[in-house]
């Protein structure tokens, strides 16, 4: 019995080691690439075509070199358009000029789905439902929905919304959404932290809304009229998603505090000078918990052990508001910087002690970084640490089980010739069942395969890759054998292969 309980304990130890020292098969590794005010892409407004896709080549290739399986791209950053829209005109961060298309014509948004799949990445397409223009002053395109709709549009500050309180400007958000998992290939619909927008000191003017479209609310109760709108357009853009295509994700991305515990029992314990609830009124755990989104990916861009706003602390009380669904957390790349002031983000080792510490959070499943651009420059060596260490190994996506279980139709015939290997998948007419990627496994013969150990990992390629050339490793030619998978819509994995054996 002592000795069965010896055992037992060493083999705990060994798992929790190798729990820790290697990174998960399964995770989300993502990075937004921003198009407002042209943050991240195109560098500059007025490139050609030719420039516009030479970018995005390099800028993927960038992230899957780094370990990235996910991108989360842009596309409507204001009332505006990244693709070919009837509803909406092209972005003036594209062209330079508002409503003005690719000249030599293109699809970008297309562009950016194909050349992504072709990498085993996903796409998640990020829009803003309610922010018309940043600056009131900007000039709009000439058949832009603002002149036919005047009245749904609401100046604050110095930028121009959409008015949430209107049926008629939600029904248009749902038109949008619609035509974009319509008509194209995309992974998931993503929203960020805007929703109402973030206070100023004049009170955001929905005055005529509330009396038209009150549904009852008395006005002491006005701030969970402004929550209930936000969740109407909530539900309302999950269930016209999903009557599209369901296995198309829903995500969003909220500022990384529901609500403080000082103003409520269930909040974090933190003194955030705004919050998800009492200030953008977006409730969202409780969409999370009612099942209308598919994750959530909080923005905690502050440090572990930060005064106000803990990462750590933080991190744990999203962890208690999974409700099944998923979880990762946003990171704040840009904050690593030699230059910065706050002395945690001058050490080299914050952002790869904050992807460590969450790794131990179960029911945290993945990051995503803020932004592309800050990758061109290796932050404290953080790219390194990516490649060499925290990436070091490819990941899949993680499944998301209530979207459904199809199985993908295996590899059904694999050959080698020389260092390349070939393979087929039986074809089907099941979109579920049809190949998004296959996850390559290279190992020294003699060795046994585990499919759960990412390590034996070598590559996952796009769906339209039916073949593979190695490269050398050593001089020696060992033997090794190679297996494929599978990975679906869904990121469920086939049966391997049979073994092919290759020297290398």
């Amino acid at each position: 019995m002592k000795k069965r309980l010896f055992l037992f304990l060493i083999f705990l130890s060994v798992s929790s080691v190798y729990a820790q020292s290697h990174p998960p098969k399964f995770e989300f590794r993502a990075v937004w690439v921003a198009t407002v005010a042209n943050i991240d892409w195109p560098s500059r407004p007025g490139l050609s075509t030719e420039q516009q896709q030479l970018e995005v080549v390099r800028i993927l290739n960038m992230h899957r070199d780094l370990g990235m399986n996910a991108v989360i791209l842009q596309i409507r950053p204001t009332a505006d358009a990244f693709y070919p829209s009837a509803l909406e005109p092209w972005s003036r961060y594209l062209t330079g000029e508002p409503g003005k298309a690719p000249d030599p014509f293109y699809d970008p948004l297309q562009f950016w789905i194909e050349e992504s799949h072709k990498r085993g990445m996903e796409l998640h397409a990020w829009l803003n439902p309610y922010r018309v223009a940043l600056n009131h002053s900007q000039p709009l395109a000439g058949d832009h929905i603002a002149f036919r709709h005047p009245e749904w549009i609401l100046k604050y500050g110095n930028s121009l919304y959409f008015d949430p309180g209107l049926p008629q400007t939600r029904e248009f958000a749902a038109r949008v959404v619609k035509d974009i998992v319509t008509r194209y290939d995309v992974d998931a619909i993503h929203f960020d932290d805007y929703f109402y927008p973030y206070p100023l000191a004049e009170d955001f003017p929905d005055t005529t809304s509330f009396a038209w479209y009150n549904r009852g609310f008395f006005p002491e109760n006005k701030a969970d009229w402004r929550r209930e709108n936000v969740d109407i357009i909530i539900k309302m853009l999950n269930d016209t998603i999903k009557s599209v295509k369901p296995w198309v994700k829903f995500g969003i991305s909220p500022f990384g505090v529901w609500r403080n515990i000082a103003d409520d029992p269930l909040g974090s314990n933190t003194r955030a000078g705004a919050t998800n609830y009492d200030h953008l009124y977006a409730n969202i755990i409780k969409w999370q918990e009612k099942g209308w989104i598919d994750y959530t990916l909080p923005q905690l861009y502050w440090q572990v052990g930060h005064p106000l706003a803990d990462f750590k602390t933080l991190a744990l009380w999203w962890q208690n508001h999974t409700y099944g669904r998923g979880m990762y957390i946003g990171l704040g790349l840009y904050k690593s910087d030699p230059a910065s002031t706050v002395k945690e983000w001058t050490h080299p080792g914050e952002l790869p002690r904050q992807i460590k510490l969450l790794r131990e959070i179960k029911g945290i499943d993945g990051v995503a970084f803020y932004s592309s651009k800050h990758f061109n420059r290796n932050l404290q060596g953080f790219r390194d640490s990516l490649m060499n260490d925290l990436y070091r190994h490819p990941a899949v996506v993680p499944q998301m089980p209530w979207l459904g279980n199809h199985a993908p139709q295996p590899v059904v015939k694999i050959s080698k010739r020389g260092r390349t290997v070939k393979w087929k998948v039986k074809a089907s007419d099941d979109e579920l069942e049809k190949p998004r990627a296959f996850v390559i496994y290279l190992y020294k013969k003699g060795q046994q395969l585990n499919p759960e150990n990412p390590e034996r990992i070598h590559a996952i390629v796009g769906k339209d890759e039916t073949s593979y050339e190695f490269e050398r490793i050593n001089s020696k030619k060992e033997r090794y054998e190679v297996k494929i998978s599978v990975l679906n819509r869904l990121n469920k994995e086939s049966w391997l292969s049979p073994p092919v054996k290759i020297r290398l």
